[in-house]
């Protein structure tokens, strides 16, 4: 399993949110650049970077940080937030990103990301399943969509994506401990599913138990930022845990 660090971005500024309430927002750094170089120096190779400003309006707002981060480091970037169409997509690797992240247009239109797929390939998209009480939620969880969250991954399976992240809202920012129980039973439901967790990771145990779960990575965000796990220690762990 691969420790994944977080970065969300609005306004150009390192941010976190509570149960993805933009109203809880709370600012940890003006300079992401340098966030991304301090992960980068602990020997983390991957960084999951959310585009909050594109994601609540559809339009994607960040680019520039992006850009800025990919050209200062050779971390591996998952860009999202805002991605609608193939040239938005193309704009986001010109931009420097390795992998696109896509959410809510996979919900509402499927046919996309078979495009996007042939265009890029697979490896090359990310897809993330926001959930709450079972049901996908989209447009920065401010939507909902009534699809269920197995069927979803399913349907996403079909078309020729075999990896993605999954968030619980309802543990995403809280520090209460991932969704074991959820990543369990989608890992059990869907075997080649290659599953990222995403939301609630708040110790050291908390990723060692995902790894025994079977997860693919962990994406780890407010524990980091808050403090409760350092950066020495994500590395030490990443080293442990990543095969």
């Amino acid at each position: 399993m691969q420790i994944i660090p977080a970065m969300d971005i609005i306004s150009g500024k390192c941010v976190r949110l509570s149960k993805g309430d933009f109203s809880s927002k709370k600012i940890y750094s003006e300079n992401p650049v340098d966030i991304a170089k301090s992960f980068e120096d602990a020997g983390l190779t991957r960084l999951h970077m959310v585009d909050l400003d594109g994601a609540k309006a559809g339009k994607m707002a960040n680019l520039n940080v992006l850009e800025a981060v990919a050209k200062s480091t050779d971390l591996i970037i998952d860009f999202g937030g805002g991605i609608k169409t193939l040239m938005d997509a193309k704009s986001v690797f010109n931009a420097g990103a390795d992998i696109i992240t896509v959410g809510s247009v996979a919900v509402k239109n499927p046919s996309l990301i078979k495009e996007m797929i042939l265009e890029f390939g697979a490896e090359k998209l990310l897809v993330g399943a926001d959930v709450l009480d079972g049901e996908i939620k989209i447009s920065g969880w401010l939507e909902d969509s009534g699809v269920d969250i197995f069927v979803f991954l399913k349907r996403m399976m079909d078309i020729g994506i075999r990896t993605v992240f999954c968030t619980d809202i309802s543990k995403d920012g809280m520090m209460e401990g991932p969704s074991l129980i959820l990543y369990k039973e989608i890992i059990r439901r869907l075997p080649g599913l290659n599953l990222i967790a995403s939301g609630g990771v708040s110790t050291k145990e908390d990723l060692i138990l995902l790894s025994e779960a079977g997860c693919e990575g962990a994406i780890v965000g407010k524990a980091f930022y808050e403090g409760a796990i350092s950066l020495e220690e994500l590395s030490m762990l990443n080293k442990r845990i990543k095969n």
